[in-house]
């Protein structure tokens, strides 16, 4: 599978799709990136004088890379077109600030996968190659026949 067919088969649209590309999948461990937009809806008033990629957000990135695409990739043998992903769990640190217009690298390795439920060690890289955050994240995969 294609780092186009998992961005594909993403269950997002914009405007909260963080994932440009899948530069490298196996079926432990995933590499993609996103350039976060200066015109995104959340940096309007986070910060005021001096926006910065919330929290949250880069969460979601590093899940929707991380996490939900190498899903996608263990799932491939499934129907994709009934994929539903519940994110269960995050424990996430900030180490330093993403700004508007930044290119963000995502690498996450799978620390396990059972009974449908992934978690995987995520760390969200500048272009330089500092660590801007890293954690853990979970979630479970299921069909909606399955469901």
């Amino acid at each position: 599978m294609s780092g186009e067919e998992i961005i594909a088969a993403l269950p997002y649209g914009e405007p909260f799709l963080f994932v440009d590309t899948i530069n490298m999948v196996t079926k432990e461990e995933i590499h993609g990136s996103y350039t976060f937009k200066p015109e995104a809806f959340f940096y309007k008033g986070h910060f005021k004088d001096l926006p910065v990629t919330p929290g949250v957000i880069l969460t979601e990135c590093m899940a929707q890379i991380g996490l939900v695409s190498l899903g996608i990739y263990k799932m491939q043998d499934k129907d994709l077109s009934q994929l539903q992903v519940a994110f269960t769990n995050a424990q996430t640190e900030f180490l330093k600030p993403v700004l508007p217009g930044e290119r963000v690298i995502v690498k996450a390795v799978q620390k396990y996968f059972r009974f449908n439920k992934l978690k995987c060690v995520v760390k969200l890289y500048d272009e330089g190659g500092d660590i801007c955050a890293q954690g853990e994240l979970a979630g479970i995969f299921s069909t909606k026949d399955e469901a």
